[in-house]
Protein backbone atom coordinates (compact mmCIF):
# COMPACT_ATOMS: atom_id res chain seq x y z
CA UNK A 1 0.00 0.00 0.00
CA UNK A 2 1.37 3.27 -0.61
CA UNK A 3 2.95 5.43 1.78
CA UNK A 4 0.94 8.42 1.67
CA UNK A 5 -2.62 5.95 1.81
CA UNK A 6 -0.57 4.69 5.39
CA UNK A 7 -0.45 8.16 6.37
CA UNK A 8 -4.25 9.30 6.02
CA UNK A 9 -5.08 6.03 7.00
CA UNK A 10 -3.18 6.10 10.47
CA UNK A 11 -3.92 9.87 11.26
CA UNK A 12 -7.68 8.72 10.29
CA UNK A 13 -7.60 5.62 13.16
CA UNK A 14 -5.14 7.01 16.11
CA UNK A 15 -7.64 10.74 15.53
CA UNK A 16 -10.63 8.35 16.38
CA UNK A 17 -8.80 6.33 19.16
CA UNK A 18 -8.34 9.63 21.17
CA UNK A 19 -11.80 11.14 20.65
CA UNK A 20 -13.79 7.92 20.70
CA UNK A 21 -15.38 8.20 24.21
CA UNK A 22 -16.54 11.83 23.83
CA UNK A 23 -17.72 11.39 19.94
CA UNK A 24 -19.78 8.30 21.12
CA UNK A 25 -21.15 10.29 24.59
CA UNK A 26 -22.07 13.41 22.04
CA UNK A 27 -23.60 11.08 19.20
CA UNK A 28 -25.23 8.68 21.33
CA UNK A 29 -29.37 10.13 20.69
CA UNK A 30 -28.47 11.86 17.57
CA UNK A 31 -30.85 10.03 15.15
CA UNK A 32 -33.98 10.80 17.40
CA UNK A 33 -33.11 13.92 16.18
CA UNK A 34 -32.78 13.61 12.52
CA UNK A 35 -35.65 12.14 10.89
CA UNK A 36 -35.03 12.77 7.10
CA UNK A 37 -32.17 9.85 8.58
CA UNK A 38 -34.35 7.82 10.04
CA UNK A 39 -36.67 7.75 7.04
CA UNK A 40 -33.89 6.89 5.08
CA UNK A 41 -32.66 4.10 7.51
CA UNK A 42 -36.15 2.74 7.11
CA UNK A 43 -36.30 2.70 3.76
CA UNK A 44 -32.81 1.01 3.13
CA UNK A 45 -33.85 -1.57 5.73
CA UNK A 46 -37.15 -2.05 3.65
CA UNK A 47 -34.70 -2.57 0.46
CA UNK A 48 -32.88 -5.11 3.00
CA UNK A 49 -35.89 -7.07 3.61
CA UNK A 50 -37.60 -7.17 0.19
CA UNK A 51 -33.98 -8.19 -1.67
CA UNK A 52 -34.25 -11.72 1.24
CA UNK A 53 -32.63 -10.10 4.57
CA UNK A 54 -29.12 -11.64 4.59
CA UNK A 55 -25.85 -9.88 6.79
CA UNK A 56 -25.38 -5.72 5.99
CA UNK A 57 -22.29 -4.43 6.85
CA UNK A 58 -21.90 -0.56 8.44
CA UNK A 59 -18.26 0.63 7.28
CA UNK A 60 -17.22 3.24 8.81
CA UNK A 61 -19.71 2.01 11.74
CA UNK A 62 -17.94 4.37 14.58
CA UNK A 63 -19.46 3.49 18.10
CA UNK A 64 -22.38 1.65 16.56
CA UNK A 65 -25.48 3.63 16.86
CA UNK A 66 -26.68 3.50 13.25
CA UNK A 67 -25.90 -0.04 13.72
CA UNK A 68 -28.36 -1.35 16.34
CA UNK A 69 -30.70 1.21 15.09
CA UNK A 70 -30.46 -1.17 11.92
CA UNK A 71 -30.74 -4.19 14.26
CA UNK A 72 -34.02 -2.30 15.64
CA UNK A 73 -35.17 -2.42 11.98
CA UNK A 74 -35.21 -6.20 11.91
CA UNK A 75 -31.87 -5.65 9.63
CA UNK A 76 -28.99 -8.01 10.71
CA UNK A 77 -26.57 -5.82 10.55
CA UNK A 78 -23.07 -5.44 11.56
CA UNK A 79 -20.00 -2.57 11.73
CA UNK A 80 -16.27 -2.48 10.95
CA UNK A 81 -14.30 0.07 11.75
CA UNK A 82 -10.65 1.83 11.32
CA UNK A 83 -10.21 2.52 15.00
CA UNK A 84 -9.82 0.30 17.61
CA UNK A 85 -10.70 2.03 20.45
CA UNK A 86 -14.20 2.88 18.99
CA UNK A 87 -14.86 -0.94 18.10
CA UNK A 88 -14.58 -1.08 21.90
CA UNK A 89 -16.91 1.72 22.53
CA UNK A 90 -19.29 0.09 20.21
CA UNK A 91 -19.12 -3.39 22.26
CA UNK A 92 -19.25 -1.67 24.70
CA UNK A 93 -22.79 0.13 24.15
CA UNK A 94 -24.53 -2.61 22.23
CA UNK A 95 -23.40 -5.85 23.85
CA UNK A 96 -24.31 -8.70 21.49
CA UNK A 97 -23.83 -7.12 18.04
CA UNK A 98 -20.64 -7.75 16.04
CA UNK A 99 -18.19 -5.12 15.74
CA UNK A 100 -14.92 -5.82 13.56
CA UNK A 101 -11.80 -3.89 13.41
CA UNK A 102 -11.34 -3.07 9.41
CA UNK A 103 -10.28 -0.78 6.85
CA UNK A 104 -12.78 0.20 3.78
CA UNK A 105 -9.27 0.41 1.82
CA UNK A 106 -9.20 -3.57 2.29
CA UNK A 107 -11.85 -5.02 3.29
CA UNK A 108 -11.72 -8.31 4.94
CA UNK A 109 -14.92 -9.85 3.92
CA UNK A 110 -15.54 -12.47 0.58
CA UNK A 111 -16.44 -11.54 -2.16
CA UNK A 112 -20.73 -11.19 -2.47
CA UNK A 113 -21.21 -12.00 1.00
CA UNK A 114 -23.32 -9.17 2.22
CA UNK A 115 -26.99 -8.48 1.23
CA UNK A 116 -26.18 -4.39 1.47
CA UNK A 117 -23.78 -2.07 2.72
CA UNK A 118 -24.23 1.49 4.63
CA UNK A 119 -21.13 4.20 4.69
CA UNK A 120 -23.07 6.75 6.51
CA UNK A 121 -20.71 9.87 6.37
CA UNK A 122 -17.90 7.31 6.86
CA UNK A 123 -16.02 8.24 3.44
CA UNK A 124 -15.33 11.97 4.06
CA UNK A 125 -11.93 11.48 5.49
CA UNK A 126 -10.69 9.09 2.26
CA UNK A 127 -8.80 11.55 -0.06
CA UNK A 128 -9.98 11.46 -3.78
CA UNK A 129 -7.94 9.57 -5.37
CA UNK A 130 -8.90 6.60 -2.65
CA UNK A 131 -12.67 6.60 -3.48
CA UNK A 132 -12.34 4.37 -6.71
CA UNK A 133 -10.66 1.54 -5.17
CA UNK A 134 -12.43 2.32 -1.54
CA UNK A 135 -15.86 2.11 -3.93
CA UNK A 136 -14.47 -0.96 -5.90
CA UNK A 137 -14.23 -3.39 -2.47
CA UNK A 138 -17.79 -2.17 -1.94
CA UNK A 139 -18.93 -3.54 -5.19
CA UNK A 140 -16.97 -6.93 -4.63
CA UNK A 141 -18.13 -7.73 -0.94
CA UNK A 142 -22.24 -6.83 -1.97
CA UNK A 143 -24.38 -9.03 -3.42
CA UNK A 144 -25.25 -8.48 -7.45
CA UNK A 145 -28.62 -6.45 -6.94
CA UNK A 146 -27.72 -5.55 -3.46
CA UNK A 147 -28.46 -2.18 -2.25
CA UNK A 148 -25.88 0.47 -0.89
CA UNK A 149 -26.71 3.72 1.01
CA UNK A 150 -23.78 6.64 1.48
CA UNK A 151 -24.54 9.54 3.37
CA UNK A 152 -21.54 12.47 3.02
CA UNK A 153 -20.95 16.19 3.42
CA UNK A 154 -21.71 18.50 0.75
CA UNK A 155 -19.40 20.57 -0.50
CA UNK A 156 -16.44 21.41 -2.57
CA UNK A 157 -13.62 22.03 -0.01
CA UNK A 158 -11.12 20.02 2.27
CA UNK A 159 -10.34 21.25 5.48
CA UNK A 160 -7.55 19.84 7.75
CA UNK A 161 -9.48 19.25 11.44
CA UNK A 162 -6.84 19.38 14.39
CA UNK A 163 -9.28 19.33 17.32
CA UNK A 164 -12.27 17.88 17.81
CA UNK A 165 -14.96 15.96 20.23
CA UNK A 166 -14.27 17.00 23.50
CA UNK A 167 -11.51 19.15 22.54
CA UNK A 168 -8.94 16.48 22.02
CA UNK A 169 -6.35 16.93 19.12
CA UNK A 170 -6.92 15.35 15.27
CA UNK A 171 -5.41 15.20 12.17
CA UNK A 172 -8.22 14.08 9.26
CA UNK A 173 -9.21 15.93 6.34
CA UNK A 174 -12.70 16.38 6.08
CA UNK A 175 -13.59 16.65 2.40
CA UNK A 176 -17.05 17.59 1.35
CA UNK A 177 -18.07 16.34 -2.16
CA UNK A 178 -21.00 17.08 -4.57
CA UNK A 179 -23.12 14.79 -5.40
CA UNK A 180 -23.05 14.40 -8.70
CA UNK A 181 -19.05 13.59 -8.29
CA UNK A 182 -19.96 10.92 -5.77
CA UNK A 183 -22.64 9.54 -8.73
CA UNK A 184 -19.90 9.50 -11.25
CA UNK A 185 -17.94 7.39 -9.24
CA UNK A 186 -20.57 4.94 -7.84
CA UNK A 187 -21.67 4.23 -11.88
CA UNK A 188 -17.61 3.98 -12.84
CA UNK A 189 -17.74 1.28 -9.76
CA UNK A 190 -20.53 -0.50 -10.93
CA UNK A 191 -23.33 0.68 -9.28
CA UNK A 192 -26.82 2.19 -10.44
CA UNK A 193 -28.00 4.71 -8.20
CA UNK A 194 -31.74 5.34 -7.71
CA UNK A 195 -31.92 8.19 -5.71
CA UNK A 196 -30.63 10.94 -4.08
CA UNK A 197 -32.11 13.02 -0.87
CA UNK A 198 -30.42 16.63 -0.40
CA UNK A 199 -30.34 17.73 3.43
CA UNK A 200 -30.03 20.95 5.30
CA UNK A 201 -29.34 22.83 2.35
CA UNK A 202 -30.05 26.17 4.04
CA UNK A 203 -27.89 25.31 7.18
CA UNK A 204 -23.98 24.90 8.01
CA UNK A 205 -23.28 21.52 7.21
CA UNK A 206 -25.60 20.26 4.10
CA UNK A 207 -25.80 16.59 3.28
CA UNK A 208 -26.92 14.06 1.01
CA UNK A 209 -27.99 10.57 0.81
CA UNK A 210 -27.61 8.62 -2.26
CA UNK A 211 -29.65 5.07 -3.30
CA UNK A 212 -28.10 2.61 -5.49
CA UNK A 213 -27.37 -0.94 -6.49
CA UNK A 214 -24.62 -3.55 -6.84
CA UNK A 215 -25.30 -3.88 -10.78
CA UNK A 216 -25.04 -7.58 -11.68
Amino acid sequence: MPSNVDGWLADTRSSYDTVAVDYADQIREVLAGEPYLLSALALFAGMVHTAGGGPVVDVGCGPGHVTAHLRELGVDAFGIDLSPVMIDVARRDHPGLRFEVGSMTDLDLADASVTALLAFWSLIHVPDDAIPAVLGHFRRVVRPGGPLLLGFHIGDESRLKTRGYGGHPMKVHVHRRRPDQVTAWLRDAGFTVEAQWLLDLDGSRPGAVLFARRQS
